[in-house]
């Protein structure tokens, strides 16, 4: 029996596969970036090691759970979040595949050793730190959205030295930033491999960007077919109704 605390709620994550997942619309509620960049990464299927950062309740893992059989480890420094995502693992009984730390991205290297994931994620703060009158008066969403426990850096410099050589970083964020996730895969040795522009309808610019990058890779990104969220009459288009609901 898994405990669902007060203002928690238990929705359907794909309903098709009977997963389900506990969120809070005060505390934390994945967003459609998660799916995308669950939907987006390429992963070892029968076996390997998955890093995701910054993994608020664990949706990530969850959903690359349905596609690989591979070791997960979801990492989230805030501990509501964290028992949130722990408590997601055991509703789906997937203890013996997922498994969730409580700390700090920045020491995840120290603590399990560099070089030991084929596959880290990560939907990380889009937005730089802002000043105290910006912040949401919610602490959870102002960690969860700003920069204030990692930066971009931390985040691109902790995934590099996790990654195996060889092996795949894959982030979710915003078009304003593709520069300096660039620079910052090149600073760590991450080489560009794969970028595709989420807009939310034909005519409106990109609002979400999905780049992936192999550590030591050669010199060699491709640009994939933009994706579309909404048709003409604000419904989701095709392409996006199969990556949410997982069927044609």
């Amino acid at each position: 029996m898994v405990e669902v605390y007060d203002h928690e709620r238990v929705d359907y994550l794909l309903a098709e596969e009977n997963m389900r997942i506990i969120q809070s619309a005060g505390v934390f509620a994945f967003s459609l970036d998660a799916v995308l960049l669950a939907n987006f990464t390429y992963v070892p299927i029968k076996q390997g090691e998955i890093m995701d950062l910054c993994t608020g309740n664990g949706v990530i893992p969850l959903l690359l759970s349905k596609r690989s059989f591979a070791n997960m480890t979801g990492v989230e420094i805030q501990e509501r979040l964290f028992d949130m995502a722990k408590r997601n693992v055991k509703l789906n009984h997937l203890e013996d595949q997922i498994n969730m730390i409580h700390g700090d991205l920045k020491d995840m290297a120290k603590l399990l050793g560099h070089g030991k994931f084929d596959l880290v994620t990560c939907n990380p703060p889009y937005f730089n730190t802002p000043h105290k009158r910006e912040q949401n008066e919610n602490d959870y969403f102002t960690i969860a959205r700003h920069e204030i426990c990692c930066t971009l850096d931390d985040v691109i410099a902790a995934s590099s030295k996790l990654v195996r050589s060889g092996g795949k970083i894959s982030i979710v964020h915003r078009p304003n930033r593709l520069v300096e996730l660039i620079t910052l895969f090149k600073k760590y040795q991450v080489e560009p491999k794969r970028l595709r522009f989420v807009y939310p309808r034909q005519g409106k610019e990109a609002n979400t960007i999905l780049i992936e990058g192999i550590k030591d890779g050669k010199s060699d990104m491709k640009i994939l077919p933009p994706l579309y969220c909404y048709d003409e009459n604000g419904v989701y288009t095709k392409e996006l109704e199969e990556i949410v609901y997982g069927r044609k």
